[in-house]
């Protein structure tokens, strides 16, 4: 090639100036001939490329003919084996490859090959290869841009006859088919694999795999190829793509939904290739508005041409959004940051031609979708489209100018002017939508250098007539848009061409075509079915729904059975019926749903599929192996295998067992039905016979492969004295220095029993064993230290009796001295709650079916009558001692199945196990601390809260309060609650009232703690709490504003010691009511309250301890009630008194003297006195009491001390002390020489009167004041009298004594019953009678009226006259009679006699003791 025609040089500007040519040399041979016609053609894909250098990147692949990047390889096999033909072609469109046997075309559908054709690697396979099949294979590849094919041969030998020859042995060493060529095998082991990826649109992904090669040659590098749905991806803007030696990455810089879906990578070599896969699942990023669509995807350009383009993408999915009300489209010149919306209004189907676009100019496309909620992000941005005429490179052509050159030009570069163009001619229509089709048809030949158009004519086929399609714009191309058509009508369409010379005729018609009709979404998909895949992975299948619709693709929806909560599992459409959900939680329970999408939209969900538990598909167990015999007899051996390495995913449950005489191959099954232990005996068996066995596992997915056949075992009876082999070698807690041998009993014990076992081991690959234990240990445990970390081992073990040392065991498989990564201890402690003693081990592997299994001293824990638990959640089991005791001491360990050997132990020795014992007989038998004792406080309406703060509580906290040791409710009004957050427990009383007064108790359980607090409430403190509750209800009414006390009530004492209560009400209307109560009694004042002035007053008579109590008082009307109370007791009550004795004192007289009967009193007049005062008396410096001698009172005008019966000593001077807080108020008297005789001498009078008043004469009762009787009755007037000595009595009628004769008859008996008694009464006898009753010390008379009436007058009204008693005096001077005193035992001097005491003045001092009868 020149070196001035390089890719990319042509200049298109120039060109059309004038024409531009390129020269090239050609050779006249055949073979330069064929190099330059691929030359010319190379010449004009420049031209094309440098023309359209801003192209839609999908028109580069557009050209790419088919190509063989692998080629197959020939092989030699022998009869009824398999061979497998591969290759690997490249092209686009992806190229059709037909296999062809010796240049026939095979039938791949007779059954007898396989073949199969994925992501551009497709094979031929014959399963079973006969010597028929000996041929020479092609693989022909072709699509729209050529074909290519390549040739291998198969050659097929019999069995043991390596030198047959082969039909294709003549042909030339150089055919690519010959068997000789052999390409170097490359084997591919991947180390590290990329799992599926779970992102956000907005992130980024990386994917890299890790491999080894084998051989690792450098000039023979595998190639790395990565795919998308089967798709090939390579290194662009979207995606990275990095390959080294032994790794390589894919990197998504930022992810869209449109990077969604199943990658692959392929490692193509010579010999084969070695593939990956993971799905990477790209979740709509966050919203611009909540609720708003995900974002659109999957955007294509279609029919771009001078002035428009189409643009279609796929919907996006709704699972929790509202539904697509339609989309807008965005566009961006390519060089600018501009976008412009395309359509005013949203679309709802996901396709749109977008027109007016300015030809040459290069654009970029978005979309974004539309719901009631809001705009979603913009889809990612397609790749830049030019607006160009694609018809362009069929304008180019080249001519050849003889010689060695060449030119290319323009079709309407050669000169012919003059004429208008042909017609053109072959309409076809390539794209049909709902509104438009998109037709082309074939350029007449044209040689004008006049620039040609056409013009384009509709006909509605209805209506017959033809109506011009572009009248505004002129078109260039042979391709064109017919848009605003109508849904469902019949159209023909013709085309004209026209320069300026004039118009074509009308080209042919098209034929009819029909426009699409708007059919709705798709119907709802089929039965769902959802299969196990792995255990984080499920398959779902679906049938289609039945009315596609234009179907692009599904949807599927997961869900936690149970919820409601719905998730995508893809983001992108999928056009499978089928599709492997990811990302799934292993033991979780889902159901899940499919929904069909087309261009309109979604379709209904379908229905749900069966709920499915995610765990790993089942398989059939791998291989038993190891074979060994534990006994034999001569005629039975009991046999022993290894389980299989892989379960299959379910546990195993039988095996079988065959066997074979040695040097036989007929294997005979010995036992129906199978046996589910890993120990058989053998019956039946001939003695001093070889046989070998093999044994097949089985478990839930079916009968797995059958075991390597066992060694030659000779059935000869054990005679040896040593034991037999141990058998079933177990390893646990595996370290990077020690592991834990475990193995069971022989079941050959030899001739006595077994009294130990020996552990031995030795280093992979060697034959040195070494014993880990000199002196043979009693149980069938033994930890192993002193291992070297990293490095594998073998185990065995032999049992050890009286005779000796017996066989070894089988050895066991390699063990590497490597710890779990992530491994833990077993931890042990008690439950700060509980008590319990627990174990713990967290597991750092879980899987499927893993199980702990807990042991003591290594043999499984299975007695759980005392106390013992195990509990498991998640990847942590604890072992709990509920009822621990001291035996409980020993190793405990736990292994994990299903793990990589994961275990553990802790060894409880007796000291410790008694700590622990100790500790938790602490933690039953708690006290509940307590950050706050209870306590009170006054809320709102007078409520009281009783309250305490624990240090802690749990939400099973319960709790009781008492009053009193009553329980109280909690039920309405009152209130109870507790708040785990703080530890706060409370009682609210709604009403607290002086009912409540005494003792709250607070009584706590929390789980096995218990607290108790309480709080006094008593006396002063009790009033003051019941006050404030008193005062914070007032207050919530006056807040309501009805009628309430402005000033509650208060004790007023006056100057002249008047107490009072005083209360001031507000806010009253006529209507309100004012009451005073005492203890709940209403009191009714003398003046009623002064509601007008709003003060009221209630005074307190006589204010002593009688008139204390609860005093209240209550204004009220329709607007609700207020109350103020008072209680006059303790210091409210004090506080008067004081007040009393201070006014009191201050206003006290002198002493003063007045003698009673009973002895000499000392009175002292001040404004008031109550014995509640603090007042006391003193004789001389004596303080004096009240008792029988001195007698202390008062009344509310005095205070007074009576010396009863006065002497000498009693002589002196006398003094009371009125005490105040502040002051104390002393007066006093002398009562001595003349004070003192005087009082005496008033004393003994008023004594001596008192006394004959007492013991004269006296009439006590029973006769009348009036008597009325007829005549001729009896009349007897009888009475009891009373007198000391015994009075004498005499009768009076009209003044004149009354004789005694027969009809008049005097009487008085017994001293006592004195009577008058009138016989026959007549007229003559009527009168006043009188009655006289008299003795020493005085006596009395009484008068009684007698009226005697006839027989048969009427009884005459007797009217009393009220006459006084008549008293009689006594007869002086009055004698006293002394007491009778025992004679003294010597005779003492007579006391000198008292002076005569002086004549009283009447009535003064004297009161009788018999009242009158009469008043």
């Amino acid at each position: 090639m020149s070196a001035w025609i390089k890719r990319g040089d042509y200049n298109h500007e120039y060109h059309h100036k004038q024409s531009q040519y390129v020269v090239k040399e050609y050779s006249s041979s055949e073979v330069m001939e064929e190099r330059y016609e691929h030359k010319t053609r190379m010449h004009i894909e420049e031209m094309l490329k440098a023309k359209m250098l801003d192209k839609y990147v999908r028109e580069g692949p557009m050209i790419r003919g088919p190509k063989f990047l692998a080629r197959l390889r020939s092989h030699t096999v022998y009869e009824n084996t398999p061979v497998k033909l591969i290759c690997t072609v490249d092209g686009f469109p992806q190229p059709i490859v037909k296999w062809y046997k010796d240049d026939v075309i095979l039938n791949v559908s007779s059954g007898k090959y396989v073949v199969e054709s994925k992501g551009g690697i497709h094979s031929l396979e014959i399963p079973r290869c006969t010597t028929d099949d000996t041929a020479q294979y092609i693989a022909m590849a072709g699509n729209s841009h050529g074909q290519v094919s390549c040739q291998a041969s198969i050659v097929v030998k019999r069995f043991r006859q390596e030198d047959e020859s082969c039909p294709y042995a003549w042909l030339p060493f150089t055919a690519a088919m010959l068997p000789k060529i052999h390409y170097t095998k490359i084997n591919i082991t991947f180390l590290e694999k990329f799992g599926p990826v779970f992102a956000s649109e907005g992130g980024s992904a990386s994917l890299t795999a890790t491999m080894t090669l084998e051989p690792n040659l450098a000039n023979l590098q595998p190639e790395a190829q990565w795919y998308r749905d089967d798709e090939r991806l390579f290194d662009s803007k979207w995606v990275k793509i990095d390959t080294g030696r032994g790794v390589t990455t894919l990197t998504i810089p930022t992810l869209f939904k449109d990077d969604e879906g199943l990658y692959t990578l392929r490692m193509v070599t010579k010999g084969g290739t070695a593939e990956h896969s993971a799905f990477v699942s790209v979740a709509d990023g966050p919203p611009p508005v909540p609720k708003a669509p995900g974002a659109p995807m999957d955007i294509k350009i279609h029919d771009a041409n001078r002035d428009y383009v189409i643009v279609s993408w796929k919907p996006p999915n709704t699972t929790t959004e509202g539904p697509i009300l339609g989309y807008f489209v965005d566009k961006c010149e390519v060089g600018t940051e501009n976008w412009t919306q395309c359509n005013d209004h949203p679309i709802k189907i996901c396709k749109y031609p977008v027109s007016g676009l300015f030809e040459g100019h290069s654009y970029y496309f978005r979309v974004r979708a539309v719901n009631s909620q809001g705009i979603s992000k913009p889809c990612r941005m397609s790749d830049p489209i030019a607006a160009l005429d694609p018809t362009e490179f069929e304008k180019l052509h080249a001519k050849k100018l003889g010689g060695k050159l060449d030119v290319v030009s323009y079709h309407d570069e050669v000169e012919a002017e003059g004429k208008p163009p042909g017609a053109p001619s072959g309409i076809s229509v390539s794209e049909i939508d709902r509104t438009y089709v998109v037709l082309s048809w074939k350029a007449p030949a044209y040689s004008s250098k006049a620039p040609m158009w056409y013009f384009i004519e509709k006909c509605l086929v209805e209506s017959g007539a033809w109506q011009r399609v572009n009248t505004q714009v002129p078109i260039r191309s042979p391709r064109y848009a017919v848009f605003d058509l109508a849904e469902g009508k019949q159209y023909k369409f013709r085309v004209l061409s026209a320069n300026i010379y004039g118009n074509s005729e009308p080209s042919e018609p098209s034929a009819t075509i029909e426009t699409l009709q708007l059919k709705g979404v798709p119907s709802a998909p089929g039965q769902v079915i959802a299969t196990r895949e792995s255990d984080t992975s499920v398959l779902i299948q679906w049938a289609p729904p039945k009315e596609p619709n234009n179907l692009i693709g599904y949807y599927i929806d997961q869900c936690v059975k149970g919820s409601k909560d719905w998730d995508s599992a893809n983001h992108k459409p999928r056009k499978n019926t089928k599709f492997v959900v990811s990302g799934l939680t292993k033991g979780e329970t889902y159901v899940f749903r499919v929904q069909a999408i087309n261009e309109i939209g979604l379709s209904d969900e379908s229905q749900e599929s069966s709920p499915l538990t995610v765990k790993a598909a089942l398989t059939h167990p791998s291989a038993p192996y190891d074979i060994a015999v534990l006994s034999c007899d001569g005629h039975s051996m009991v046999l022993n295998w290894k389980k299989p390495l892989h379960s299959g995913g379910s546990k195993i449950k039988e095996y079988y067992v065959d066997k074979r005489r040695s040097g036989t191959t007929m294997w005979r099954e010995i036992h129906i039905p199978p046996v589910t232990e890993r120990l058989y005996k053998v019956e039946g068996l001939t003695e001093g016979a070889v046989y070998q066995f093999q044994v097949y596992a089985a478990n839930l997915a079916g009968l797995g492969p059958a075991s390597k056949h066992s060694a030659d075992f000779t059935c000869e009876a054990w005679t040896m004295p040593e034991p037999g082999p141990a058998y079933d070698l177990t390893f646990t807690e595996v370290r990077d220095d020690s592991v834990v041998v475990e193995w069971q009993k022989p079941v050959y014990s030899g001739s006595g029993p077994i009294t130990g076992y020996h552990v031995e081991y030795a280093k992979k690959g060697t034959s040195e064993w070494t014993t880990a234990n000199q002196t043979a240990v009693s149980h069938r445990f033994h930890k192993v230290t002193n291992l070297e970390v990293g490095t594998s081992y073998l185990f065995r073990v032999r049992a050890v009796n009286a005779a000796g040392v017996g066989m070894a065991s089988m050895a066991s498989d390699p063990v590497t001295a490597n710890a779990v990564a992530g491994s833990q201890e077993v931890s042990c402690a008690v439950d700060e709650k509980s008590g319990d003693i627990v174990m713990s081990f967290e597991s750092c592997q879980i899987n499927e079916g893993s199980q702990f299994i807990w042991k003591k001293d290594y043999k499984e824990i299975t007695d759980f009558s005392k106390g013992v638990v195990i509990k498991t959640e998640g990847s942590t089991s604890k072992l709990i001692f509920t009822n621990a005791d001291k035996e409980d001491f020993g190793t405990y360990s736990v292994s994990v199945t299903n793990t990589e050997g994961v275990s553990s132990s802790h060894t409880i020795t007796a000291e410790e196990l008694a700590k622990m014992l100790a500790l938790s007989y602490e933690i039953r038998h708690p006290i509940i601390p307590l950050k706050t004792e209870l306590s009170y406080k006054i809320l709102e309406r007078g409520r009281m809260r009783f309250w305490l703060q624990a240090e802690e509580i749990s939400p099973k906290v319960t709790y009781k309060f008492f009053a009193n040791n009553k329980e109280l409710s909690g039920a309405d009004p009152n209130k109870m609650g507790h708040d785990v957050s703080t530890g706060i427990i409370e009682f609210i009383m709604d009403h607290f009232t002086e009912e409540n007064e005494g003792t709250f108790t607070c009584q706590i359980t929390d789980g096995g703690g218990k607290a108790q607090s309480s709080l006094v409430l008593i006396g002063d403190a009790f009033k003051a709490a019941l006050a404030e509750a008193d005062f914070q209800r007032r207050e919530y009414i006056r807040v309501k504003e009805g009628p309430h006390f402005s000033e509650f009530l208060t004790l007023h004492v006056g100057d002249d010691c008047s107490v009072t209560l005083v209360c001031k009400v507000a806010n009253l209307k006529k209507e309100s009511v004012f009451q005073w109560f005492k203890e709940d009694t209403e009191i009714i004042p003398d003046v009623k309250p002064d509601l007008g002035s709003g003060v009221c007053k209630l005074p307190i008579k006589l204010f002593s301890l009688k008139t204390a109590g609860l005093y209240k008082a209550t204004i009220s009307d329709d607007r609700g009630k207020d109350m103020s109370q008072i209680d006059i007791s303790g210091k409210v009550f004090e506080d008067a008194i004081n007040k009393i004795s201070q006014l009191a004192g201050a206003s006290a007289a002198e002493l003063v003297i007045s003698c009673t009967a009973t002895g000499i009193q000392l009175q002292c007049h001040m404004k008031y006195y109550t014995s509640e005062m603090n007042i006391t008396w003193y004789h001389g410096e004596t303080k004096l009491s009240h008792g029988e001698k001195t007698v202390i009172g008062g009344t509310p005008a005095m205070a007074t001390m009576e010396v009863i019966e006065p002497s000498d000593k009693d002589k002196g001077k006398y003094s009371i002390i009125i005490t105040d807080p502040e002051n104390s108020h002393k007066r006093t008297l002398d009562l001595s020489g003349d004070v003192y005789e005087k009082a005496f001498a008033e004393f003994q009078k008023l004594k001596a009167e008192a006394y004959a008043e007492k013991n004269r004469g006296k009439v006590v009762g029973g006769l009348p004041d009036v008597v009325t009787i007829m005549e001729k009755k009896t009349l007897s007037l009888t009475c009891t009298v009373r007198g000391d000595p015994k009075p004498q009595v005499s009768w009076l009628k009209n003044g004149a004594d009354v004789e005694p004769d027969d009809q008049y008859v005097v009487s008085l008996d017994q001293g006592k019953f004195a009577s008058l008694t009138i016989k026959g009464v007549s007229m003559e006898d009527s009168g006043r009678y009188t009655m006289i009753v008299q003795n020493k010390y005085g006596g009395e008379s009484v008068d009684i009226v007698v009226s005697v009436y006839r027989h048969g007058e009427k009884i005459p009204e007797a009217k009393p006259t009220l006459t006084p008693k008549t008293i009689i005096p006594p007869k002086l001077p009055i004698e006293i009679p002394q007491p009778k005193t025992q004679p003294a035992p010597a005779p003492a001097p007579a006391p000198a006699p008292s002076p005569a005491p002086p004549k009283a003045a009447p009535g003064r001092g004297m009161k009788s003791p018999t009242p009158t009868r009469r008043k």
